[in-house]
């Protein structure tokens, strides 16, 4: 099945270079290209892509709130992508809101090609690009600034069976469904659906919410 990637980014020659670099693989085909977020969001509403690489910082409109636009779309308006956040910062506040928003992962611009393509893979299967330490760094770092275990989303918590919290805090963790699946001594099977269901209940897009919402809610604390 061929996956659909839309590239938007203000520098042309960044446009020009992950075209070129995803084109040329079987499984993958550019829809499009865009300068600027408006645009962006324009392009996709139109074009329909799977997957979208949404630069941060743009002018006109920038991929923060883009990623908001895409992700939460109004009435009528029913494709939802996948968006992967593209940053030059490994410490970005952009990426986490955007994280927050329901963007599935980001990637540094200056990540191998090898990785942007496998990325691209990993969030049009509908998983979210968890593996680089630096994301849940980037995630605790800015969870030590909002206090955890208070208001909304510590009241969400309540609505989890003990076992979906135990999945919950090793989804946070950077734990694969195979690790957790060990840890916990289950089938695989069996975390996915606990994972679902978690996802579910909280309302939340994919694994990168959830790790945000497990450091907001105070289940899992900087440093765990």
């Amino acid at each position: 099945m061929t996956t659909r990637v839309l590239i938007v980014d203000d520098q042309a020659m960044v446009r020009a270079g992950f075209a070129a670099l995803l084109a040329a693989q079987s499984d993958i085909d550019v829809v499009g290209e865009a300068p600027d977020g408006a645009r962006g969001v324009e392009l996709s509403r139109r074009t329909h892509p799977d997957v979208v690489l949404m630069d941060v910082r743009m002018p006109e409109m920038d991929g923060l709130e883009a990623a908001r636009r895409l992700l939460t779309p109004p009435a009528g308006v029913t494709h939802v992508p996948r968006v992967l956040m593209l940053t030059t910062f490994d410490i970005d506040d952009y990426v986490y809101e955007a994280l927050r928003a329901g963007a599935s992962g980001f990637l540094l611009k200056d990540a191998p090609p090898a990785d942007l393509i496998a990325a691209v893979r990993v969030v049009a299967s509908g998983d979210a690009l968890l593996a680089p330490s630096v994301t849940r760094r980037l995630i605790a770092d800015f969870a030590k600034s909002r206090p955890g275990g208070r208001g909304g989303p510590a009241q969400r918590l309540k609505g989890l069976t003990q076992r979906e919290t135990e999945v919950l805090t090793l989804v946070a963790r950077g734990l694969s469904n195979s690790e957790i699946a060990e840890t916990l001594v289950l089938a695989e099977q069996t975390v996915k659906t606990h994972v679902s269901r978690v996802l579910t209940k909280l309302g939340l897009r994919d694994r990168a919410q959830a790790v945000v919402f497990a450091y907001e809610s105070g289940l899992v604390a900087p440093g765990d």
